[in-house]
């Protein structure tokens, strides 16, 4: 789809997700980052990133990502994405960022 010219947000959150399951972060990331590129308000898609980041354990842009994803998460009035994440945010700073 993406060589198709057909690239969305949704499709790379949805790689994005499928490469974090089978535990390959950088490529996660990858697409998350151009999920977010394509759509700066895409709250799952910035969830997913920071979890991804956390993966591959680099903190302070796992930190990033879920910052932006409240922002992006308060600005559409999305109340549980943007709790989802401040309980990441909290887990990482009690845990010191164990994945």
């Amino acid at each position: 789809m993406i060589a198709a010219g057909r690239d969305s947000a949704l499709l790379r959150l949805t790689l994005g997700n499928l490469y974090l399951e089978e535990g390959e972060a950088s490529a996660a990331v990858e697409h998350l980052q151009r999920a977010v590129e394509l759509d700066r308000g895409y709250a799952a898609a910035w969830k997913q990133l920071g979890k991804a980041w956390l993966a591959l354990d680099r903190k302070d842009e796992a930190r990033a990502a879920w910052h932006a994803g409240i922002e992006a998460a308060t600005a559409k009035g999305s109340v549980q994405a943007a709790k989802e994440m401040q309980v990441q945010l909290r887990r990482l700073d009690k845990t010191g960022g164990q994945p």
